[in-house]
């Protein structure tokens, strides 16, 4: 089972960006769809951003125009390209498959990367 490694979140001002990482333990050529999820305080996690492996992206309305998602299979890495931050995109930042990884019924998530935008 892949596993992910978040980093790149930190805190900013608004209107600011940030480029957000994810390094996956394996290979992630064989994964249809990979995605962005955030988890806020006091909300449940969502996605933010999914890409499939023809390149096909979809993403939440409040982050449309403002992020991108990419890939890159040689690395094992996903990224999440994030402009003109909003202080509501507060959140700790995952990546995950879609839908997300289990063991046995329980999703499985790595730690994740907070993302704190001031206003």
């Amino acid at each position: 089972q892949v596993q992910f490694v978040e980093s790149g979140g930190g805190f900013v001002q608004a209107g600011e960006s940030l480029r957000l990482s994810c390094v996956a333990s394996g290979s992630i050529a064989s994964i249809d769809v990979v995605a962005w999820y955030r988890l806020a305080p006091g909300h449940v996690r969502d996605m933010v951003a999914a890409m499939n492996s023809g390149g096909r992206t979809n993403y939440a309305d409040s982050v449309k125009d403002r992020f991108t998602i990419s890939r890159d299979s040689a690395k094992n890495t996903i990224y999440l390209e994030m402009t003109n931050l909003h202080p509501e995109d507060t959140a700790v930042y995952h990546c995950n498959t879609s839908p997300p990884a289990t063991h046995g019924n329980v999703e499985v998530w790595g730690q994740g990367t907070q993302v704190t935008v001031s206003s």
